[in-house]
């Protein structure tokens, strides 16, 4: 399995952008790659998901607001997150999915306040 790490949190005031990344311990080409994120007391939920071929997804919540990207080459995925809302804050969880196997990296913390 790919081992994950997650950077890039932090605390951001409302609106304010932050641009997380996630880096591979192997390539990531025949993944399909995704950003979850699981806010106190509530159920871990896709943000993000982009697929081998570069089609990507969003949660309804984020669209226009957050851009994900990946680079194989790289072995890296990217989420940068505009017009950041408090209810934005959250553990965000790299995930890379192939067959059905997940692998997920430990989490960063995204704090939206004032």
């Amino acid at each position: 399995q790919v081992q994950l790490v997650e950077s890039g949190g932090g605390l951001v005031q409302p609106g304010g952008s932050l641009r997380l990344s996630c880096a591979a311990s192997s390539s990531i080409r025949f993944y399909a790659m995704g950003w979850y994120r699981q806010a106190p007391g509530k159920q871990r939920e896709l943000v993000a998901a982009v697929l081998s071929a570069g089609s990507a997804n969003y949660a309804d919540s984020v669209k226009g607001r957050f851009t994900i990207s990946r680079d194989n080459a790289m072995n890296t995925v990217w989420l940068q997150m505009n017009s950041l809302k408090p209810e934005d804050t959250a553990v965000y969880y790299c995930n890379a999915n192939r067959f059905g196997v997940n692998s997920w990296g430990q989490g960063t913390q995204v704090t939206v306040s004032s």
